[in-house]
């Protein structure tokens, strides 16, 4: 019998590319740079790191950004006090709130003080509203990267079945509605589904983001199926260190039609959807400017 060869790989930074070269040129057309606004509250080093190469990223694709960087002890009238600022402040197109905020703050009432046209990671309810009712909105980062990443590799998910594993509000909720929106006919599963084996074998299109290592093994995936695997483990090497693996099993390549890496596959899309939602929201920001003489001037 001839072994079925290994699945096409769904590499990230092409497409990661591919969107930050969209992204730098739509933006090299409007009046000023975009400006994205970071705000991190305390020293995590992950957020550090994070919020560190948005805005290192940011430059490189010609947008302007800051970093409010607050205390660990900032009380949670002073976080909303800014992020209100942020949002009356014309000279601010995108703002983003660097998760999780430290325990003593609740993010729930930062998100939504968020201006939802300046809400760049679409998790404000109007955007969320929004999504699931097919209007225009700005859409949750990792999601919307997920489908430029199918788009890139030519991979069309209309008239297709898709399943996502896992209902998260950052990932597995929205993606179903984007492939909803897409034309595609959505199953969403999670690890509690019974005999969740048997609804993946469903999928031609199959998303998993449910956060447990190698959940999904080859007996639960279709011949031929784009598997997009979001999850981001940490294993022991038994060596004393750590590895990254997703929650798809690495044997489903031998299975799959196409397979994101991980590392290398839905992981660079965030940041660059990130930066193009802050393109969008500048787009849509100047259009709404009065026409005539210094509509553009701050």
């Amino acid at each position: 019998m001839t072994e079925r060869p290994a699945a096409q790989v769904l590499s990230g930074p092409p497409a990661a590319a591919a969107l930050l070269d969209e992204a730098s040129r739509r933006a090299a057309r409007l009046p000023r740079p975009p400006h994205l606004a970071l705000v991190r509250v305390g020293e995590d080093p992950a957020s550090v790191s994070y919020v560190r190469g948005k805005a290192k990223k940011a430059a490189e694709v010609g947008l302007s950004s800051h970093v409010h960087a607050l205390p660990e002890a900032t009380p949670q009238a002073e976080l909303l006090a800014l992020v209100a600022a942020l949002s009356a402040d014309p000279a601010v197109d995108g703002i983003l709130v660097q998760l999780p905020l430290p325990a003593h703050l609740d993010p729930e009432p930062v998100l939504r003080a968020v201006d939802p046209a300046k809400d760049v990671d679409g998790l404000h309810p109007a955007n969320t509203g929004a999504l699931w009712n097919g209007h225009e909105g700005l859409r949750p980062c990792t999601p919307a990267g997920i489908m430029a990443l199918l788009a890139h590799h030519g991979v069309s998910v209309r008239g297709q079945r898709a399943v996502v594993v896992g209902r998260s509000a950052l990932v597995g909720r929205p993606v179903a509605g984007l492939l909803l929106n897409a034309d595609a006919t959505v199953t969403l599963a999670h690890r509690a589904t019974p005999d969740l084996g048997a609804v993946t074998r469903e999928a031609d299109v199959l998303i998993v983001a449910a956060g447990q290592a190698h959940l999904i093994t080859p007996d639960m995936v279709r011949p031929g199926a784009t598997v997009v695997d979001v999850g981001i483990n940490r294993v022991p090497t038994g060596d004393g260190r750590e590895r990254l693996t997703g929650d798809v099993h690495p044997d489903v390549a031998q299975v799959a039609g196409a397979l994101t890496p991980v590392p290398g596959g839905v992981g660079p899309m965030t940041v660059a959807q990130l930066l193009m939602n802050t393109v969008i929201a500048a787009e849509r920001q100047h259009a709404l400017m009065p026409e005539g003489p210094g509509e553009h001037v701050r």
